[in-house]
């Protein structure tokens, strides 16, 4: 048996058929191409008897990518194979996949037929698809609801049809991991001529098993996988690609190799995940925002000691830079100190438990902890050698009332207040400020950002400030925005070459 396993993406296909992701053509070719660089074997790019968009989509998909093999979803009806034909037209390899239920619920309830009639039906299609291309795929729809030895029936009569692949798939997602296993075993043993075609997965995840199934098919004896990235799909979603690819890279003793390269899963995953608006949960496996962040202090200090101690995966493997060591709560001291350290900031242990006394503080206050919110945490005990420090802010601002400000300032230890009204609670202070200092000092520029979007939020300020022909850099970060923009204002002050101040009147 090959060792080689197939790749089948029917992102824009299956995937696409959830409510709110719909490509337009140009996003489709997007994700193509980005499906193309991952490795994919093959795309499965439409429905195209289902509307003219589909159509068009497939037409110019074929056009934008060289080596995948370009798939067109079908029924067992000869327009529909009529319509797809047409529509690969320009690929460079092409692949007509049709099929029909097998179930007996489908057979009866769906298609008001019987075994017979759907043996020839299946059997029918077949033969018209390979009229137009040698490359044919036939899904048996709720397969994993088929009787085996019925579907052996079907399977075995359509490969002598001419199919190439055969598709097994758990439409409904019902299979345990060890009965979908057994189908596919069943199929390999019992099925005349079964290694003329290659039995494909499709998996469905209603119960949550969609990949334990794929990959109980793959070890006995499937040789393609039918997936989406983020395991995107109808209902609760399909087979994840970079589930399976990283599983096989795990596990190298299963013994079975694809085509992916896995360290372009991420940003794939990125792109799908924008294009469709379709948020990735945080804990989803491989590809989710805590696949490999760590925020308990026991596991952070055994992942800092060696990564392999909580990591089975290497994150650059699948292309994320390095792991994250989430700064909580319930972060112990190493993990702070392994984060400064990475920062440029080597501490003594006395400045470390300091810092990590502020830094629990914060991190009570806020979900979570970056960057610069460790840059501040630092950055605030150079206060205490600032020349020029804020003692005091008080600031009245609202609908249909005249901003006002009030500030008090530290200056080597005197206290200097002043009030002063402005277009904005922010440039009332600074006038405030400068009333103190009495200075002809200018905002060169004035940047406000958000740490990462929440209204918990953390606003980092940036400033460049002119004072007689020289730029200085202020910066500062706070909960408060009018706090963090006073302080990048007297960051920037107490830059300057000149530290003399005046008191006012």
């Amino acid at each position: 048996m090959s060792d080689k396993l197939f790749i089948f993406d029917t992102t824009l296909r299956d995937g696409e058929q959830v409510p709110g992701c719909q490509l337009n053509t140009v996003e489709k070719i997007e994700v193509a191409k980005a499906l193309e660089e991952l490795g994919v074997d093959i795309i499965e790019a439409g429905f195209p008897v289902s509307s003219p968009g589909d159509f068009n989509s497939i037409v110019e998909l074929s056009k934008a990518v060289t080596w995948p093999t370009i798939c067109a979803l079908t029924r067992a009806v000869e327009n529909d194979i009529d319509v797809a034909a047409e529509s690969l037209k320009y690929a460079k390899r092409k692949r007509i996949h049709t099929g029909i239920g097998t179930s007996w619920y489908h057979i009866h309830h769906k298609l008001n037929s019987n075994e017979d009639a759907i043996v020839e039906r299946a059997v029918a299609a077949v033969k018209y698809a390979k009229r137009y291309v040698e490359d044919v795929e036939f899904y048996a729809e709720d397969a994993g609801r088929t009787d085996n030895a019925y579907l052996a029936r079907v399977v075995e009569a359509v490969i002598k049809a001419g199919a190439t692949v055969v598709n097994i798939p758990d439409t409904t997602g019902y299979c345990l991991p060890h009965q979908y296993g057994e189908k596919i075993k069943y199929l390999m043993e019992h099925v005349d001529g079964v290694h003329k075609a290659v039995l494909s997965t499709h998996c469905h995840n209603d119960l949550g098993m969609a990949t334990a199934n794929t990959i109980s098919g793959v070890l006995n004896g499937a040789r393609q996988v039918e997936v989406t990235m983020n395991g995107i799909g109808e209902r609760a979603g399909n087979t994840s690609l970079e589930e399976v690819a990283m599983i096989l890279k795990s596990h190298e003793n299963i013994g079975v190799s694809t085509n992916i390269n896995t360290q372009k899963i991420y940003h794939t995953s990125k792109m799908v995940s924008s294009l469709m608006n379709m948020p990735i949960q945080p804990n989803k496996a491989v590809v989710g925002r805590n696949a490999f962040a760590h925020s308990s202090g026991i596991h952070q200090d055994g992942v800092i000691k060696n990564r392999e101690t909580y990591e089975i995966m290497d994150p650059s493997d699948v292309g994320i830079n390095e792991s994250s060591i989430l700064l909580t709560a319930r972060s112990g001291r190493a993990a702070l100190k392994n984060r400064l350290e990475l920062l440029g900031y080597h501490l003594e242990q006395e400045k470390i438990n300091k810092v990590y006394e502020e830094f629990l503080v914060l991190a009570d206050a806020k979900k979570d902890i970056n960057d610069d919110d460790i840059l501040q945490l630092v950055g605030g005990n150079k206060l205490e050698d600032q020349r020029i420090k804020l003692d005091f802010l008080q600031v009245l601002s609202g609908k249909e009332v005249s901003p006002m400000a009030t500030v008090r300032l530290d200056i080597s230890g005197e206290i200097l207040s002043e009030t002063s009204s402005g277009k904005g609670p922010v440039d009332a202070a600074i006038s405030a400020i400068k009333k103190i200092l009495q200075r002809k000092v200018s905002l060169h520029e004035f940047l406000i950002q958000a740490m990462s979007g929440g209204s918990d939020d953390l606003g980092k300020v940036h400033m460049q400030v002119d004072f007689e022909g020289d730029i200085y850099y202020g910066f500062a970060v706070h909960s408060d925005i009018v706090t963090a923009s006073v302080e990048a204002f007297l960051d920037a002050i107490n830059k300057m070459k000149v530290n003399r101040v005046r008191k006012a009147g």
